[in-house]
């Protein structure tokens, strides 16, 4: 397992194209940090790939930032552990966002809950590819 530490947050290597994100306390979430994020994905996880979003602090994103979150073609899938009522909603308002690329997105309580349906969906598009 590796652990990336970046200024808004982190990004653990759980697979080869699995990882967890969590971004710090407080963070604005801002374009140039979503392209930066990105790049940081794409150099370091075997596409196509499925992101855990850890919710386990609170923080935003501006328009632009709404607006190009996860739009990368690699991403296969997204679960995001939402701890609190705010969190989960938060999120549910941030998916129905139009964007040029849609998401494939489930909201759990439970990360390990999470964790197992991120792998049967990478596991189940990798399968496709076949």
């Amino acid at each position: 397992m590796k652990i990336i530490q970046l200024s808004y947050g982190t990004i653990i290597l759980l697979e080869e194209n699995i990882a967890e994100v969590i971004i710090n306390e407080g963070v604005v979430m801002d374009i140039a940090m979503i392209d930066h994020y990105h790049d940081v994905l794409k150099s370091n996880l075997k596409a196509p790939f499925s992101l855990l979003i850890n919710k386990k602090f609170s923080y935003t994103y501006d328009f632009y930032a709404q607006r190009n979150l996860a739009t990368l073609k690699e991403i296969v899938a997204m679960a995001v552990v939402a701890y609190n009522k705010m969190a989960s909603m938060s999120t549910e308002v941030l998916e129905k966002l139009p964007r040029p690329t849609e998401w494939h997105l489930k909201i759990f309580s439970d990360r390990e809950e999470a964790l197992k349906w991120l792998r049967h969906e990478q596991e189940a598009h990798d399968n496709k590819k076949d």
